[in-house]
């Protein structure tokens, strides 16, 4: 049976009780859905996520969710570059373009795989969360 490590780091925002905020399981990371929080204030990002009419808040919030992937992703060993996969939730499609300007940004060629859907909520009432896949 494969063994399973959990990641865990100061870096992202604490995890619930209920999940890791990844798992590494044959060569792979696999990280739980990152939202806009920072990891020190506890809080939802500065003038983001309620302000539910500024592309603005959305890149801002899409950023910081990026970040903590990118924190985790660092203390399991990997990174960004070494994404494969990424699902993005959003609770509003009209965000998406907003949101790809941040995406485009972060992920580097080749791009990774990725799944974008619409929700009807999000925790902490924000807009958009990211997971994501990589290996070591």
């Amino acid at each position: 049976m494969p063994t399973k490590t959990v990641v865990h780091t100061d870096k992202a925002p604490p995890p619930l009780p209920v999940y890791s905020q990844a798992i590494i399981c044959q060569g792979m990371v696999y990280c739980s859905g990152q939202i806009a929080m920072d990891p020190e204030t506890k809080t939802i990002v500065e003038g983001g996520i309620s302000d539910r009419t500024a592309s603005h808040s959305i890149y801002e919030a899409t950023m910081q969710c990026i970040r903590n992937l990118s924190a985790v992703l660092e203390e399991a060993g990997s990174s960004l570059h070494n994404v494969v996969r990424v699902g993005v939730f959003l609770t509003d499609m009209s965000n998406f373009a907003a949101m790809n300007k941040v995406y485009e940004t972060m992920f580097k060629d080749p791009k990774p795989c990725r799944t974008c859907v619409a929700v009807k909520e999000l925790p902490m009432r924000t807009d958009v969360e990211i997971e994501c896949i990589a290996h070591l």
